[in-house]
């Protein structure tokens, strides 16, 4: 099953890390990656520009809304993704648990579905 594992990071924790080290664990986590990616258990992994860049879209009542920014203001924010096959909700969890990011941030789990059965269901 295909698991996503979205990394959300805090900048207050990262910017308090001693210096050199974020690229210390973005060095371990590239090259963790690769190694999943060998393994055949990572199918994509990508990161977000900063939330600044962002911009929210909305449509109500046939009006379209773009703001600037993220959904919510938060602490924590969307940095990233991973986007694994594992063979149990467990096995997601640890590897969410690998990432350093878990760390500084948190890592969330969640089970991707079968977009070819809602397909399929809808006649799509």
């Amino acid at each position: 099953m295909k698991y996503l594992l979205m990394v959300y990071v805090d900048d207050a924790l990262l910017n308090a890390l001693p210096p050199g080290e974020f690229d210390t664990r973005m060095h371990a986590c590239i090259t963790h990656a690769d190694e999943l990616r060998a393994e055949g258990t990572l199918i994509d992994a990508q990161q977000l520009e900063a939330p600044a860049t962002a911009k929210s879209v909305r449509t109500r009542l046939g009006k379209t809304v773009v703001l600037d920014g993220p959904f919510a203001e938060t602490k924590e924010y969307l940095a990233g993704f991973n986007l694994v096959e594992a063979d149990s909700e467990e096995e997601a969890i640890r590897m969410a648990a690998e990432l350093p990011w878990a760390q500084t941030g948190c890592i969330e789990v969640r089970p991707v579905r079968d977009f070819d059965a809602v397909r399929r269901r809808v006649g799509a």
